[in-house]
C-alpha cells in the first residue's frame, strides 16, 4: 500500500530513530499519529509535522490499551519503540526483565492484535515491526534484548502468514548498528575495524519499501554484517567464537556500561 495519505502510528517517536521515521513518513505524505513517553519531546515534533500525539508509556499495559483505542483508525503501525535491554541476565532484577519485555516484545504484539482487526475489516493496512540483527544472532550481555528481537521476528512472520489474503501486510525490519540516531549511536561505543554501520535514512527507506512493496523482511546492514548474521543463524557456536575474536565482548561491555542509566529501575516500572 502507499504511504501517501495513510494514517500511520509510530511508536517510540521521541527517540532519534523514531524522529527520523516520523519525518520521512511525513515527507511521503502520511498523516501521523506519534506516541512516546516524553511530552517535552513529543509535543514539538507533533507540532512540526502536524501530527496527532498520544503520550503513553509502553511499559504500562493500561497505556498500551489506551493508545490502541486512540489510534484505532491507523492504517499502518510502525512499532519502533524499544529499550536497550542490555546487561547480563544475573545482573538484572526480575522487575527490570519484566519491563524490558513489556516494551520490546509485548507492546508491539498487543498493538498488532488491537489494530489489525480494523485493518482487516477495511482490507487495507500494514504492520511494521522494528527488530534487529540481534533477532538473528545472539551476543553476550544482551539476553533480554535478543529474546525480544528473536520473538518479534518470529511473531512477524507468523502473523504475516495468518493475515495472508486479507489485504493487510506484515513486515519485520532487521537493522544492524545504526549511526547518528538510536540506541547504539547514543551509547557512543567504538566498533571493531571492519564492522560497518547503517544510517537512519537507510532504515527509513527500508520501512517505506517494506510498506509499499509488502516485503516480509528487510535487513539494513553492510554486507559483512549480513553474512555474519546468516552464519549466526545456521552455526551459532561458530558465530559466537567469531564475535569474541573480533572484539564482540568489548563492544557488549561498552554498550552495557553506557546504557545502564537507561535501564528501568526495579522500583519504578516506567521507562
Amino acid at each position: 500500500m502507499k504511504v501517501a495519505g495513510a494514517k500511520i502510528l509510530v511508536t517510540g517517536a521521541t527517540g532519534g530513530l523514531g524522529q527520523a521515521l516520523a519525518r520521512a513518513l511525513h515527507e511521503r505524505g502520511a498523516e501521523l499519529i506519534l506516541t512516546g513517553r516524553r511530552l517535552e519531546l513529543l509535543g514539538p515534533l507533533a507540532e512540526e509535522l502536524g501530527a496527532r500525539m498520544v503520550v503513553a508509556d509502553l511499559a504500562l499495559r493500561p497505556d498500551v490499551s489506551r493508545l490502541a483505542d486512540e489510534a484505532g483508525d491507523a492504517d499502518i503501525l510502525v512499532a519502533n519503540a524499544a529499550l536497550p535491554a542490555t546487561g547480563r541476565l544475573l545482573d538484572l532484577k526480575p522487575a527490570q526483565i519484566d519491563t524490558m519485555l513489556e516494551v520490546d516484545l509485548r507492546a508491539p504484539i498487543a498493538l498488532t492484535r488491537s489494530l489489525a482487526p480494523a485493518m482487516v475489516a477495511r482490507r487495507r493496512g500494514h504492520i511494521v515491526l522494528i527488530s534487529s540483527l540481534s533477532g538473528k544472532v545472539a551476543a553476550t550481555s544482551s539476553s533480554m534484548y535478543t529474546a525480544a528481537k528473536f520473538g518479534l521476528r518470529g511473531f512477524a512472520h507468523s502473523v504475516r502468514a495468518d493475515l495472508r489474503g486479507t489485504g493487510v501486510g506484515v513486515s519485520v525490519i532487521m537493522p544492524g548498528f545504526i549511526r547518528d540516531a538510536g540506541m547504539f549511536a547514543d551509547a557512543g561505543v567504538k566498533l571493531p575495524p571492519g564492522v560497518g554501520t547503517s544510517s537512519p535514512q537507510q532504515v527509513t527507506a527500508a520501512v517505506i519499501t517494506a510498506i509499499e512493496r509488502n516485503r516480509g523482511e528487510v535487513t539494513v546492514a553492510p554486507l559483512g554484517m549480513r553474512l555474519g548474521a546468516s552464519l549466526g543463524a545456521v552455526a551459532p557456536g561458530v558465530a559466537a567464537v567469531a564475535q569474541r575474536f573480533m572484539g564482540g565482548d568489548r563492544v557488549a561491555r561498552g554498550l552495557t556500561e553506557r546504557q545502564i542509566a537507561k535501564r528501568p529501575d526495579a522500583r519504578d516500572p516506567s521507562v
